[in-house]
């Protein structure tokens, strides 16, 4: 779990207000750093297979905000790639 100063610093700088947790910058944002912990994870627990399977899933989910971001706002979209250091 991301602890709350990890959270809120994420939502300041993805979000279109303080106090936002909705939009889908912050939510790809927070996916992307819960992802970066995960895989770290795996790193020294390679034979974890139950949070593997809570791992897929959270990139399934990341990739399908990602692909409404592109459809609804393709300059957001593309500026979130650079800022979370993301394909392309």
């Amino acid at each position: 779990m991301l602890e709350p100063i990890i959270k809120n610093e994420i939502k300041k700088e993805f979000g279109r207000h303080p106090n936002d947790t909705g939009s889908p910058e912050v939510q790809i944002a927070l996916l992307t750093k819960r992802i970066e912990l995960l895989n770290q994870h795996f790193k020294k627990y390679k034979n974890d297979f139950n949070s593997r399977r809570g791992f897929l899933k959270l990139i399934g989910k990341r990739r399908k905000l990602l692909k409404y971001l592109f459809k609804t706002n393709p300059s957001k979209y593309q500026e979130v790639l650079k800022k979370l250091n993301l394909r392309k």
